[in-house]
């Protein structure tokens, strides 16, 4: 059955939507007065902005409407001159900002409080810190992190499921078209991990330069974490999956999945990457560090907003944690003193 509805749009732009493959440049017409035609067969009504064309001469196949709020807003969701720019455009998130607030005070409380239940729990289960070996309190910190990051991305995920429906590309991991121009994840994290080396590299020159002073970014971490360094190969397995696999999915999903996201519905993509790079670097509560987290938060965002999917920003976020840790077992199996290394770095 053939429907068709009339409506009268003076002095407007009108666009037209289509679902045919073969059509895909947008078409402005002119400012006049134009009926809104819908033809879909067997069909519910919907209207959609997210593919603009010209209404298909073989048939009434097209949804021709007014998109006032992006015109009024100057938003074209990074479309300009027929040109996709992936990495401006903005996630269409469901919810308010006091939702979005709320939720991340959410996140942040249940990682304290969880933290603070797993710390008097031990001891009521009668676990002595002091004598457990190294491997067992390597084992005892990744299940601390599997914990803590079970429990908030459970609060990040059972507040916005309440919301339906989400944007698509929210909470995204997709393997397909890795190496793909446009949006492969891994094609893009190999790029985003060579440009945060690269420009924390040139930060911490110009710190230095500026300070007179060489600035460390992680050593007093890493040497908290020497003695289960290269002691056995579970202690590195533990280091590495709560370095290179828990902690990234976490600070991701938190960061970038949900802050960012949330951030771009009232302003532009680059300022929802600098505000979240900025979060994400005093959330770490090392200030020495500040320059150099909020460079690798900056690259983070980017990343993420190039491909849609949170693959890209885990994985960077993965080797960069865990690289470290890799080298220095190498190092320490080698028979060179990892100690002495980073007192001397």
């Amino acid at each position: 059955m053939v429907s068709t509805i009339f409506m009268s749009l003076p002095q407007s732009s009108l666009y037209c939507v289509s679902d045919s493959p073969k059509i895909s440049s947008p078409k402005l017409l002119p400012k006049q007065n134009h009926p809104l035609i819908f033809n879909r067969p067997n069909s519910s009504l919907s209207f959609s902005t997210s593919r603009l064309c010209p209404i298909s001469k073989r048939g009434l196949h097209s949804v021709c409407f007014f998109d006032a709020r992006e015109k009024s807003n100057g938003n074209f969701d990074g479309q300009e001159g027929g040109l996709d720019w992936p990495i401006l455009k903005r996630w269409d998130v469901p919810w308010q900002w006091q939702t979005a607030s709320l939720t991340s005070f959410a996140c942040g409380l249940s990682f304290v409080l969880t933290g603070l239940a797993e710390t008097a729990a031990i001891p009521l289960l009668g676990i002595k810190i002091e004598e457990l070996s190294l491997d067992e309190k390597a084992e005892l910190l990744f299940l601390d992190q599997s914990i803590t990051t079970a429990v908030v991305l459970g609060v990040i995920y059972g507040i916005t499921n309440t919301f339906q429906p989400l944007p698509e590309d929210m909470f995204r991991y997709d393997l397909r078209e890795p190496f793909n121009l446009q949006k492969g994840w891994l094609l893009w994290a190999v790029i985003g991990l060579v440009g945060a080396l690269l420009v924390i590299a040139l930060t911490g020159v110009a710190m230095s330069a500026f300070s007179g002073e060489t600035p460390h970014r992680e050593t007093d971490s890493l040497v908290r974490l020497l003695p289960l360094i290269g002691s056995s190969s579970i202690s590195t397995a533990c280091l590495v999956g709560i370095t290179g696999v828990l902690a990234p999915i976490l600070e991701e999903n938190v960061f970038r999945g949900f802050f960012m996201v949330s951030l771009t519905k009232w302003v532009p993509m680059p300022i929802s990457v600098l505000i979240s790079a900025a979060v994400f670097a005093i959330a770490h509560l090392t200030p020495g560090e500040f320059p150099q987290l909020f460079v690798l938060g900056i690259i983070l965002g980017f990343s993420y907003a190039q491909t849609r999917n949170l693959l890209t920003p885990i994985t960077i976020h993965a080797f960069w944690n865990s690289g470290v840790i890799l080298i220095l077992t190498f190092l320490q199996l080698q028979g060179y003193d990892i100690k002495e290394l980073l007192q001397a770095t």
